[in-house]
């Protein structure tokens, strides 16, 4: 693993320390979203792994966004969210089991907009790529 893996590995685990100490009060913004833990399995090693994410609310529902920032790859964490039935996401202090669901095209075109009216910036993001960027619902298990 190089150091620059090792270093974005630690800072992304002192962030969620961070989070989960202070139940979101603190790194639970980014771009003017909310922000919470996602802890989904590894597609290759079933291990769990945990990514702090922006999110949008669609009624009861979070839809978060595998912009990468607008780079060309999708990220991990959006590559493991497609393998996976559910997830365990962290908002604040309430620690939620959720299923996953793909937005189709139809779907991603409403949410995307909802997601640019409050955050234009994932515009910029998806004129850099190819890519259509995808979203995914997470729905909370009852």
């Amino acid at each position: 693993m190089t150091i620059g893996r090792r270093l974005r590995r630690a800072a992304g685990a002192l962030n969620n320390a961070i989070y989960r100490a202070t139940s979101g009060r603190l790194l639970g913004r980014m771009g003017g979203l909310s922000v919470l833990l996602l802890t989904v399995p590894g597609r290759k090693t079933g291990l769990p792994h945990t990514t702090a994410v922006s999110y949008i609310m669609d009624a009861h529902r979070f839809v978060v966004t595998g912009s990468a920032g607008g780079s060309a790859k999708e990220p991990q964490w959006f590559r493991n969210l497609r393998h996976a039935d559910q997830a365990v996401i962290e908002v604040g202090p309430r620690r939620i089991t959720v299923t996953v669901t793909i937005a189709g095209p139809s779907e991603r075109a409403r949410l995307w907009h909802q997601l640019t009216s409050r955050a234009p910036f994932f515009d910029r993001y998806q004129a850099k790529v190819d890519r259509l960027i995808p979203m995914a619902i997470l729905s909370p298990v009852r």
